[in-house]
């Protein structure tokens, strides 16, 4: 399972983004298009690095992963935290197509690429309609995603990064196939874990599948469940473009 492995140092790869921020840039986009949003359903919350500002900023957040390690992690993270915030986030198990809380929520989000990792149009349908079966009409769902348009101009290229902690040093090399027939791009990762304390070193391998998505296929797979709200550059709020790879769209249950 995609991030079965990975997860364990994703908080450590992940240390520089900037949570704070991007929950920021979206809570703006729920206040202008949900402006009375204060339950949030989060769909692939990963470790809850953006929950816990949502749960900072007054939102009650709850958060579902298909990923135990990654689920641990931010049951982790939300016990460290003040107890005002810490009763505003909680979190279950479940899968992005198929997940059903029986609730409904002011709005649904899923961020860093959740619907990019559903590659088939069954899949893709399956998180629109789970995204749909926990708003009312007039729910606000965001989403960010990889924009056909850029990965196409841009390409993808091979990427290493470099980190370190108290206790390991990592390695990460991605190296990307781009499949332009089936619009994926295969990310393989492979990870080199060094323990500092002894010298041994762990090899982690992960494949990640990616679905770079056009904005007219987009309509097509949610027509009878959203209407468009807002189509933008991720932290940009300028429109998408050859140069936009990362996307986020805005949509409104019907």
């Amino acid at each position: 399972m995609t991030f079965d492995k990975y997860a364990a140092y994703y908080d450590l790869l992940y240390r520089d983004k900037d949570y704070s921020g991007e929950a920021a840039f979206v809570a703006s986009h729920l206040r202008r298009h949900a402006p009375g949003a204060t339950r949030l359903l989060e769909i692939g919350c990963g470790t809850g690095g953006h929950a816990e500002h949502f749960a900072r900023m007054g939102y009650e957040v709850h958060g579902v992963d298909r990923s135990a390690t990654m689920l641990d992690g931010a049951e982790t993270r939300r016990k460290a935290l003040p107890d005002p915030v810490a009763s505003r986030l909680s979190y279950s198990r479940g899968d992005a197509r198929d997940v059903r809380r029986g609730e409904v929520y002011d709005a649904v989000i899923s961020l860093f690429h959740v619907m990019s990792y559903q590659v088939a149009d069954a899949d893709l349908e399956a998180m629109f309609e789970t995204a749909a079966a926990h708003l009312q009409p007039g729910g606000i769902f965001i989403f960010d995603f990889w924009y056909g348009p850029a990965v196409l101009t841009q390409r993808p290229e091979v990427r290493i990064k470099r980190l370190t902690s108290d206790a390991i040093n990592v390695t990460r090399i991605a190296e990307s196939v781009l499949r332009v027939n089936e619009n994926i791009v295969d990310v393989n990762y492979a990870l080199f874990i060094e323990v500092r304390s002894t010298g041994e070193i762990q090899e982690v391998r992960e494949l990640h599948r990616m679905r770079y998505l056009f904005l007219p296929e987009l309509a097509r797979l949610r027509a009878d469940k959203f209407r468009e709200c807002s189509s933008l550059g991720w932290m940009t709020d300028a429109g998408l473009g050859s140069h936009t790879w990362a996307g986020m769209q805005t949509v409104a249950r019907l």
